[in-house]
């Protein structure tokens, strides 16, 4: 299948798009930014633009069996207002963009719109599902726009499916990796409480995943992206000391992450136990269910 991603060089997609070309899949990626290096060009077609502006890169839509959203600013960074509104910008506009390059009047590609576990808000004990209702923060509301946005794509005929990113386990990118530097100097601990639920999900698993729900006809909608046993930060804190050989005990307490990372600070804090019901229901098999073999896997 040919398969067009936006936000190829961002983290998802330095994994994503090998994973897809090694399966025999033909990959268009475009992205705002040089082709990165670890890309191999011989095996992809590298189109750069700007998708949150209309251009010529839109007519690769059209060539395309399957589209992955991926674009859209780094959520781990200091949540200003100024920041907040580049954070919405860069993914409702690349969003609407992809749903204006699709043509009504040919076969329209499925496309897989990516959102994020934010959806749902602070929801403590409870388990989450598909089925949970949102919650009223930035990033919910971020996430509610962008999935409205892209579910525009059905009144042209798309089937459209909005994987919600759980914490992605990826050495080299994402939450895991802000929170390693702390960790190998012996200044990793639990934040807050520590009694908050993380999701989360090793990167091999989410790009079968992105796979496995692009092959599937069936699968519409919201699928959540998480491995099927989320554990408290503690617990977290914990598992990834012990594979580090480092102690946890340095506790960060809330007024801290507010000082340093603004809003986003307290949406850390978010409890959110998400099991991905729609994903094992339709028969997907994780590699990594179990938090402590994923980080063994990514860091050793």
């Amino acid at each position: 299948m040919k398969v067009l991603v936006t936000g190829a060089a961002g983290f998802v997609g330095r994994h994503m798009i090998p994973y897809f070309t090694e399966k025999g899949h033909e990959v268009i990626c475009v992205d705002r930014n040089e082709v990165p290096a670890h890309l191999d060009k011989k095996k992809i077609r590298y189109i750069r633009a700007d998708t949150s502006q209309p251009g010529s890169w839109q007519k690769a839509v059209a060539e395309a069996g399957a589209v992955v959203n991926l674009a859209g600013k780094n959520i781990f960074s200091r949540w200003t207002e100024k920041y907040k509104q580049a954070l919405y910008d860069s993914r409702i506009q690349t969003t609407r963009m992809l749903v204006d390059a699709i043509d009504d009047s040919s076969d329209p590609p499925v496309l897989c719109s990516t959102s994020a576990v934010g959806y749902y808000g602070d929801k403590g004990d409870g388990v989450v599902d598909e089925d949970s209702e949102p919650g009223d923060d930035f990033l919910a509301r971020l996430c509610m726009d962008w999935e409205n946005t892209a579910l525009g794509a059905e009144k042209k005929g798309a089937r459209v499916v909005l994987p919600r990113f759980a914490l992605v386990m990826a050495e080299d990118g994402g939450m895991l990796a802000s929170m390693l530097p702390a960790f190998k100097y012996f200044l990793g601990g639990p934040m807050g409480g520590g009694t908050q639920w993380m999701p989360w999900i090793h990167v091999r698993d989410l790009v079968r995943a992105m796979e496995f729900v692009i092959e599937n006809s069936d699968m519409s909608g919201p699928v959540n992206f998480a491995a099927p046993n989320p554990v408290r930060n503690a617990e977290f804190s914990k598992i990834l000391a012990k594979i580090l050989s480092r102690p946890a005990f340095f506790r960060v307490p809330k007024f801290a992450l507010k000082a340093a990372l603004g809003e986003l600070g307290e949406t850390m804090l978010n409890s959110q136990r998400v099991v991905p019901a729609r994903l094992q229901k339709a028969g997907f098999e994780f590699l990594f269910p179990e938090l402590e073999a994923a980080l063994t896997e990514e860091l050793y």
